[in-house]
């Protein structure tokens, strides 16, 4: 196919497209939704309200929630609950990524529970075509204390671990194992998402230890890349030369970021300079010369654009373009979540390009924080909501609704 032919089918307000799945009651729905959440005053009282009322099991609370918030943004309750979703998704040409939406979870017991979990997540991948990647985070199979005090350790060698920390450490280092072992031997995928700075050097170490033993031939695991950091496009160039050193394949997964107010509040209070850039434009910056880094060695990096900015979406497509690359190479994707950016996702995918939902799955009281956090990040002060609500208002009055 024509570079030209390619650009013009890509176009991001095409609502027919991006909707297309979507029946008018749904649509409906959707638009009183968004209308809802587009007020960040009545998101916040009613994300704390719900918090509340599905944590102390109110009546009727967690029926209210499965049937607005958690059905736009969640597949199911558990995997096999998730298929119908992922099965639409498919027939779209829309692929998966599973998360496993649980958070919080402390206690070995807990923790041993939801490494199951990703393991299980890991094998009804392997069963589903349209599933190449689960995520995983490691604050969900591991303490946060534990990850905290790593990065310490890494930074000043007179630190040392006590013996029970030493082996809470240790048992997290064995579920990554377990978990990034099974997903090679399935050939699948692994996102191992990305956290707060403060912890977020252990996390590479991990991820930059499973790559070395498990991205020999494919790209199994994928490290995460917050571009909204300072540091990270050096970062990203660091790890590159890494694993060229040390013989294996790079996975990188590009995100903005997600802790920017905590970062710079916690710098504030600890005297130290932020780690987040100033301003939206360095990290669009940033974000972009990544994107475009990767591409330039998509032989030896598999890259994911995991973010709802067109810009960024439409530069990375332009360069596969331009470069005469194939669409669906496997080291060449794009994601979003679920309920967000359908007129990104499905544009992408009718042009044949690798693109993926994230879909979270969990029961209703684990994945309440999850739900709270996409309302409030998402609220009119951002913009998404606002912009989604655009577009579900232009493909109303196509429909005539």
């Amino acid at each position: 196919m024509e570079t030209s032919e390619r650009k013009s089918h890509l176009d991001f307000s095409n609502t027919e497209i991006a909707f297309a799945d979507k029946t008018n009651r749904e649509l409906r729905k959707m638009y009183w939704l968004f209308k809802f959440m587009n007020n960040r005053h009545i998101v916040r009282i009613g994300s704390r309200l719900g918090l509340f009322a599905v944590k102390f099991s109110i009546p009727f609370a967690k029926s209210i929630v499965k049937a607005t918030i958690f059905e736009q943004f969640c597949g199911g309750e558990n995997l096999l609950d998730s298929q119908t979703t992922i099965d639409k998704l498919y027939k779209s040409n829309v692929l998966t990524i599973l998360d496993y939406g649980a958070e919080g979870k402390t206690g070995e017991d807990e923790l041993e529970k939801v490494t199951e979990e990703f393991i299980r997540g890991v094998e009804f991948a392997a069963s589903n075509i349209s599933v190449p990647v689960i995520s995983i985070k490691m604050t969900a199979i591991g303490e946060n204390d534990i990850l905290t005090k790593k990065q310490a350790i890494i930074r000043d060698k007179s630190i040392e671990f006590t013996g029970g920390e030493q082996r809470a450490y240790d048992l997290m280092v064995n579920r990554l194992e377990r978990i990034c072992k099974r997903a090679n031997e399935l050939e699948v995928g692994v996102f191992i998402d990305a956290e707060e700075s403060w912890m977020q050097d252990t996390i590479d170490l991990l991820a930059n230890s499973m790559m070395g033993k498990y991205n020999k031939e494919r790209v199994a695991v994928y490290n995460t890349f917050q571009m909204y950091r300072i540091d990270r496009l050096d970062f990203l160039k660091a790890s590159f030369e890494r694993s060229k050193q040390e013989n294996y394949l790079l996975g990188a997964k590009l995100v903005r970021g997600a802790y920017m107010d905590k970062e710079r509040e916690r710098a504030k209070e600890m005297n130290y300079p932020s780690p987040i850039h100033t301003n939206k434009e360095n990290t669009d910056r940033d974000y972009n010369l990544g994107l475009k880094f990767c591409l330039d060695n998509y032989e030896a990096i598999a890259s994911c654009a995991a973010t709802h900015n067109e810009k960024s979406c439409f530069l990375q497509a332009e360069h596969i373009e331009e470069r005469n690359m194939p669409n669906d190479h496997p080291n060449l994707n794009f994601c979003q979540l679920l309920g967000m950016s359908d007129n990104i996702t499905y544009n992408l995918a009718e042009s044949g390009y690798n693109v993926a939902k994230y879909v979270v799955y969990g029961k209703v009281k684990e994945v309440v924080p999850y739900l709270v956090r996409r309302a409030e990040e998402n609220t009119s002060v951002t913009g998404d909501i606002g912009r989604e609500l655009s577009l579900i208002s232009k493909e109303k009055n196509r429909r005539a609704l």
